[in-house]
């Protein structure tokens, strides 16, 4: 059995209290919105919270709750701790009941996104089986789901593919599926890179995919066809490295911005190239074909 706490607080004091359940030995600790308040990513280096933020801290079996919550009392002080809301939670294979709630997706009648142990149902079509391990990408949500729809609209058949900030590869993978002839995954976090090979292992493309960090990226490494689903402030950080990875005429995808983002980022790719926008649940997409 797991401890609970579930604590309903205003923007100033919601990090006070996540701060104080972490050093009060929390296995994990979460913010998340408690009234469906938009908050998006901001430019400025501060981590966006909600006016209205609901704080969640777990705690293992034996561990003496009453004097966490009087810690967390003693923490907020001269405020009142708002009202505390206790659970307590069986323990489970968190990571099997995850997979069991992710299914085999469908997109644009073109391609299959699957789990390592399910096949997907009819039409019989190129097939990404995925393990996102420790990894972001499974094609769930809006941005990559955007990105593998825009793959399976351009022609790839022989080309070479950049996936930026790969995640779990999926991108790549998918890339190579639908007919590229090599594709470069780059990730800043080394266990990304791991989750991707395994990925492209798992799908029989290994020897066509090719993993970086960073600052090992060749420094004349192009392609016809870059993708970067990352975040607005990355990629407006990279805006120059992704361009300059374009070869003339070659097109670039860029995603994980909110609808209203594209105005901050679209900008710094217009020099280069004709954009457009497509937007699903929120999020969008910016791609183009470079001048």
């Amino acid at each position: 059995m797991w401890h609970q706490l579930i604590i309903k607080a205003g923007r100033e004091l919601a990090p006070v209290i996540a701060d104080a359940m972490s050093e009060l030995g929390a296995v994990s600790v979460s913010l998340s919105d408690s009234k469906d308040e938009p908050v998006f990513d901001r430019l400025d280096g501060e981590a966006p919270l909600w006016s209205h933020t609901t704080v969640t801290g777990l705690w293992a079996e034996g561990d003496d709750i009453d004097g966490v919550v009087a810690a967390l009392e003693d923490a907020v002080a001269p405020d009142p701790l708002p009202a505390v809301s206790r659970d307590k939670l069986a323990d489970q294979d968190w990571e099997r009941v995850w997979l069991d709630r992710f299914q085999p997706i469908n997109i644009n009648n073109k391609l299959w996104i699957s789990p390592v142990d399910i096949a997907p149902p009819p039409p019989l079509l190129p097939t990404v089986y995925i393990d996102p391990g420790l990894a972001f990408g499974t094609g769930t949500h809006a941005t990559t789901h955007l990105c593998l729809k825009w793959l399976t609209e351009v022609s790839l058949k022989g080309l070479k593919v950049i996936d930026y900030g790969c995640g779990s590869g999926i991108l790549a993978i998918a890339a190579l599926k639908l007919g590229a002839a090599i594709a470069w995954g780059v990730d800043t976090d080394p266990r990304a890179l791991e989750v991707s090979r395994d990925n492209a292992r798992q799908n029989g493309v290994d020897d066509r995919f090719k993993g970086f960090l960073p600052d090992a990226v060749p420094a004349d490494l192009t392609a016809p066809i870059v993708l970067a689903n990352i975040l607005a402030e990355p990629l407006i950080e990279l805006a120059s490295r992704l361009t300059a990875m374009v070869e003339p005429g070659g097109r670039i995808a860029l995603s994980g911005l909110l609808a209203e983002q594209v105005a901050l980022v679209a900008p710094h790719y217009e020099a280069s190239f004709d954009l457009h926008s497509e937007l699903h649940d929120g999020w969008a997409l910016l791609s183009g074909q470079r001048r």
